[in-house]
């Protein structure tokens, strides 16, 4: 998932412990100091990861709710606009083609450029850990531990 998480982020249920209360996936848990961006500034992302974010917690309690409040409230900000980006999304997504590179990641790799002090919160250091952005600048991201 490439979407910005906030520690106000959606619990998602990973299964039941014995005594019937439900277990947080580890990296979505909001004591994670990763997902603590600068509480000032609100988090930028676009509709592709929304998108993606909302079929990830589909099965997630109150989970798609949730984020889409945190839009809603202005804590998440869709902030991107892939009819005039389309060109430099189109051209990471050739680039890495034997990745491949999703809509959504192509969309941020490219946010990344546009605000040049930008952080990507992300839990696919996998693939996040390989994009570039300006040829050969990492894109910096934050995962979780």
């Amino acid at each position: 998932m490439n979407a910005e998480l906030s520690p106000e982020a959606p619990r998602q249920r990973s299964g039941f412990r014995r005594s019937g209360r439900p277990r947080l996936h580890p990296t979505l848990h909001p004591d994670r100091a990763w997902t603590r961006p600068n509480p000032s500034a609100p988090l930028r992302t676009c509709d592709a990861v929304l998108s993606e974010a909302c079929f990830l917690l589909r099965h997630t309690h109150g989970g798609v709710r949730q984020l889409l409040a945190l839009v809603a409230r202005g804590i998440v900000t869709l902030d991107f606009d892939l009819r005039a980006e389309l060109a430099a999304v189109a051209e990471s997504m050739r680039r890495y083609e034997n990745i491949p590179m999703s809509l959504a990641g192509a969309c941020v790799v490219r946010m990344s450029q546009l605000f040049e002090d930008s952080v990507v919160y992300t839990v696919d250091r996998k693939d996040f850990s390989l994009y570039r952005r300006r040829g050969r600048q990492p894109v910096p991201c934050k995962f979780p531990q």
